[in-house]
């Protein structure tokens, strides 16, 4: 019930619900595209925005009064920009462009903070999330950038299903891949920065994998997958928020640690019914 009394914690189910929403769903389509490390460059170059935010707040009034969350969408959506671009420059080795990016970010990140002389408090909450932090401005940012990238699904996702299972086959057939896969990028780094109160930068990119891991385990489709993402996501969200809250710990490691449970329990589900075919009409191979 003390999540329908306090504001804070009001806020936290609110934004959570919202992440557990658009995160996994985005995360279908990474995953997918074998591309899963990407959350994890995007929220590295995320850090680098807030840690530059809060160094700016120290040498001016002016930086002082902004959410650094919109810092770090700035720096998301150009680290995202510049994946995608890195992956036209090395058309043979386009998976270097995750770790160019990744490594850009955690270096920025590295300097910001030693010249920011340092962690605060703001910043470790930005890093492994809290859920006392999550304001109701966040709340209105992350419902904006929920509906925009709904929006954005629900236009694109045909387009968007085709260049994750074969982009060459899809730039035959006339879909314009390179600017689709630009809005999804920039869509994805939004995510990645607005979820930051709840989870925290570094473990992000586990809502957007971990629920999909799990999905794919059991679904028996592409829509299906789809669905369980959503579902579990959600589930891990909502139970995380609560476990943090009654048990004292970050919202963070919490929610994902809810989320590895969910996917062994997933796995787990695979291989008894595996099993139980098996007695049934023999054995048979399967993919594990």
């Amino acid at each position: 019930m003390a999540f329908f009394q306090f504001e804070f914690l009001q806020n936290a189910l609110m934004t959570g619900l919202m992440i557990g929403l658009i995160a996994p769903v985005l995360g279908v389509f990474i995953v997918v595209r074998k591309q899963a490390l990407i959350a994890d460059a995007l929220s590295h170059i995320t850090l680098a925005g807030i840690a530059a935010n809060l160094l700016l707040g120290k040498w001016s009034t002016v930086f002082a009064g902004v959410n650094p969350v919109y810092m770090g969408m700035v720096f998301s959506v150009s680290g995202a920009l510049l994946i995608e671009r890195l992956r036209k420059v090395y058309k043979h080795y386009e998976e270097l462009a995750i770790p160019i990016i990744m490594s850009a970010g955690i270096g920025l990140s590295v300097i910001f903070i030693s010249l920011a002389d340092g962690f605060n408090t703001d910043l470790f909450n930005y890093l492994f999330g809290s859920i006392i932090s999550v304001t109701r401005s966040d709340v209105w940012t992350i419902f904006v950038v929920m509906v925009v990238v709904l929006a954005v699904i629900w236009a694109l996702y045909k387009e968007l299903f085709v260049l994750s299972f074969d982009e060459e086959q899809a730039k035959l057939s006339g879909i314009k891949g390179s600017g689709i896969l630009l809005v999804f990028m920039a869509m994805t780094a939004l995510v990645i920065a607005a979820s930051m109160k709840i989870v925290g930068i570094l473990l992000v990119s586990s809502l957007m994998t971990l629920p999909v891991a799990a999905s794919i385990r059991v679904a028996r489709g592409f829509k299906q997958a789809f669905i369980l993402s959503v579902i579990f996501g959600e589930t891990a969200v909502i139970s995380g928020l609560i476990l943090s809250y009654y048990l004292d710990l970050a919202s963070g490691g919490t929610i994902v640690i809810c989320s590895v449970i969910i996917l062994l329990l997933a796995i787990s589900y695979k291989k008894w019914k595996m099993t139980g075919e098996e007695k049934i009409y023999g054995p048979k191979s399967y993919d594990r």
